[in-house]
């Protein structure tokens, strides 16, 4: 195995933790760890340790360590010296070491982004690239950027859009070669607030999929009443819905769901750039393709998808690269 093609891919986001054994240049997985571990969690850990604050980065490394001796047992072999790049929230106010954002724009090829390099110690062997978010004047996220650097984006003067699914939903354009404007959607804790508190709790149901039964036509009828009449008003229809037996609980699911992702999509119709790459998890993926196509943007916009590993791994060696000579400095 040769270790000097290998980095160690740190995800860490605020409810979760993803360490990764990756071969640099052909973004191969020889190995995986993942836990509940996010930053939210190991900040209280934190507090309640009550450790002297020039020890918080050990303290969070220290997650990081256990994990890498998990993968060197799989990998049957010593990782000491391969690096380890780390996104997400282990640069916010609730991680490892706080980072300031980098400010719009910021060039797609991630050779511009904010990042602290944490040398090598006796303690953990690994020299860390730490990456920190973006922000606007009005906005700020931290991970996505890596991932839209994943996207590969061409250097065209048209407008391509990089849109994240996810609780805080972010839309990025991009012009010659340069991340230009961000704006966050809080669709997800939007969806997750109405779907699991108050009234409409009782009239949904999660746990089917978009092609089963009539799922797929009753998100296409919440994307569409998204453009036609107020949210707050068809919100309550979810209710109705159920009330009257209109909808059964688990299409009523996929009702809300398109209501929210067509009233966040619908924001695209004014102005469609020339491009849309919706990159993240799976089944987020195919809601937003979904609600694209209904919206009729995938006639107005080429649309492509990405799968939130993929780009995470791509953006993450390709700021890597960057920095190479960097992190090899004695």
């Amino acid at each position: 195995m040769d270790l000097s093609n290998l980095f160690l891919s740190c995800d860490w986001g605020t409810s979760a933790f993803r360490l990764r054994l990756v071969e640099r240049e052909s973004l191969k997985v020889l190995a995986e760890e993942s836990s509940k571990e996010g930053n939210a969690a190991t900040a209280e850990l934190w507090k309640q340790a009550g450790q002297p604050a020039e020890q918080r980065v050990a303290f969070y490394l220290a997650i990081v360590q256990a994990h890498v001796r998990k993968l060197e047992e799989a990998a049957k072999t010593s990782l000491d010296e391969v690096p380890v790049v780390i996104s997400g929230m282990a640069s916010s106010t609730i991680g490892m070491l706080e980072v300031p954002y980098k400010p719009l724009p910021f060039a797609t090829d991630g050779s511009d982004l904010a990042v602290k390099i944490l040398p090598a110690t006796p303690e953990f062997m690994h020299v860390v690239l730490l990456i920190s978010g973006v922000k606007s004047d009005d906005d700020v996220m931290r991970g996505e950027e890596v991932q839209l650097v994943g996207c590969g984006f061409e250097n065209t003067a048209e407008a391509q859009l990089f849109l994240h699914p996810g609780t805080h939903a972010k839309h990025v354009l991009v012009q010659n070669g340069q991340a230009t404007t961000l704006k966050t959607y809080m669709t997800g804790e939007f969806f997750s607030l109405l779907s699991t508190k108050g009234i409409l709790a009782a009239s949904v149901e999660e746990g089917g999929k978009l092609d089963e039964g009539a799922n797929r036509e009753w998100f296409e009828k919440g994307v569409h009443a998204s453009q036609e009449t107020n949210l707050l008003h068809n919100a309550f229809l979810v209710r109705t819905n159920d009330l009257f037996q209109k909808a059964s609980k688990a299409e009523n699911y996929f009702y809300l769901s398109g209501l929210l992702i067509g009233s966040e999509c619908g924001d695209l119709q004014a102005n469609p750039p020339a491009r849309i790459t919706l990159a993240g998890e799976p089944t987020l993926v195919a809601l937003y393709q979904a609600a694209l196509r209904t919206l009729g943007l995938d006639r107005q916009s080429a649309v492509q998808t990405k799968m939130a590993e993929e780009v995470t791994l791509t953006g993450q060696a390709a700021v890597l690269l960057h920095h190479l000579g960097e992190l090899r400095q004695p």
